[in-house]
């Protein structure tokens, strides 16, 4: 009997050990965003603020990739803190390219993009900045805050204000100092986090619309994603959706200067009109509209593309039976609405509000759809 226990064990011990090993070379295995291409770009998943052992974080660097892989994200940076390294006397180390350099070496057999970058890190103001696709992270090492900018910027690094809403006064409202809008006067900060770890910042989106800047999101981790995001009731990291010519770090980069971004946060988009509209538009796909025979209600099939829920308020003149105004409908599935037309009708211009998109500080988009009716179903 003990014999046969030992087996089983093994046997279990085994198929475990084979399961983590495919693991490590296959991606989305976890909770995978998917979001679909726009306007000819492609939409590229990435979280450019994230720690390790390297600063101030618990994991090694691998172990972001692995976790990246996971979620299906398509690129990533390690921004260590340039000027908090914790660690040093557990893991000493001179070079601040470390973390970047194992993380290289760990996705090396998987299309996950590995971007360098540093956090610079002061008290506000500024405060602190990421500063990504840079050259070299040692010579961000300054005394003057300014001169680091200006290195970074020197080295043609896109550079974002990180959790602006950290203030002395600790009120959790973003502020623009003078320090911060001198920077930014100078085209040394390019972008600004809207939303960091659980947190999304009024304030921060109308400085980004103020002052033209990029709109970001990014997890922040120092533990475990699952930790920290998936078993809470956020369910998932915040992250940049970046609309990009194509999968290379020039174009994404490219794509972070022109402002290309909608961030995907809490169930929740955060964008401009010009990319959260159309992002909206593809991720609900109407795939037929029809009468039943001898019916004037108009079934329409819509079906969610993408791994977001969107939660819609109908704006239509015609009334749906199943429910009030307010429908959700899950990611990855298709819904039927019933609308009563009371006389039936070759196309519906069907407008709805997005209540979890975001496209101005306490405002929803409105969106709409014009939907042709098939003669028959």
């Amino acid at each position: 009997m003990k014999k046969q226990f030992l087996l089983i064990v093994l046997c279990c011990t085994i198929g475990v050990a084979v399961t983590a090993q495919k693991s490590d070379h296959t991606h989305a295995l976890g909770t995978s965003m998917d979001f679909p291409n726009i306007l000819g770009y492609k939409t590229l998943k990435c979280d450019f603020h994230q720690h390790t052992v390297f600063s101030d974080g618990d994991v090694w660097p691998s172990i972001r990739v692995r976790e990246s892989l996971m979620d299906n994200l398509d690129a990533i940076s390690l921004t260590e803190h340039i000027e908090y390294q914790p660690h040093l006397g557990d893991i000493p180390h001179k070079d601040r390219n470390r973390s970047y350099q194992i993380a290289l070496k760990e996705a090396k057999d998987h299309d996950l993009i590995i971007v360098k970058g540093s956090e610079i890190t002061r008290a506000m103001p500024p405060g602190h900045s990421n500063a990504i696709f840079i050259e070299d992270p040692n010579k961000l090492i300054v005394t003057d805050f300014k001169d680091a900018y200006r290195e970074a910027n020197r080295q043609k690094a896109f550079v974002f204000w990180n959790h602006s809403y950290e203030t002395p006064k600790n009120d959790n409202i973003s502020f623009l100092y003078e320090a911060n809008k001198q920077l930014m006067d100078s085209n040394y900060i390019h972008g600004i986090e809207v939303v960091n770890t659980h947190t999304y910042s009024t304030e921060a989106l109308q400085i980004a619309y103020d002052k033209n800047l990029t709109l970001m999101g990014t997890s922040d981790v120092h533990g475990l994603i699952d930790w920290d995001y998936k078993n809470g009731p956020k369910g998932h990291r915040p992250i940049t959706l970046v609309f990009s010519k194509d999968r290379s770090q020039e174009s994404i980069k490219s794509a972070l200067f022109d402002r290309r971004t909608v961030v995907h946060f809490d169930n929740t988009l955060i964008g401009r009109d010009s990319l959260l509209i159309p992002l909206i538009n593809e991720c609900l796909v109407i795939k037929k509209a029809f009468y039943e025979p001898k019916s004037l209600v108009l079934s329409v099939e819509v079906e969610n593309v993408s791994s977001c829920n969107f939660i819609l308020q109908n704006q239509s003149p015609y009334s749906l039976i199943e429910s009030s105004d307010m429908i959700e409908i899950e990611g990855k599935s298709t819904m039927t609405l019933h609308f009563r037309t009371k006389e039936k009708i070759n196309q519906l211009d069907w407008s709805f509000n997005v209540l979890n998109a975001v496209n101005a500080p306490n405002k929803h988009p409105m969106v709409t759809k014009n939907i042709v009716v098939n003669s028959g179903k």
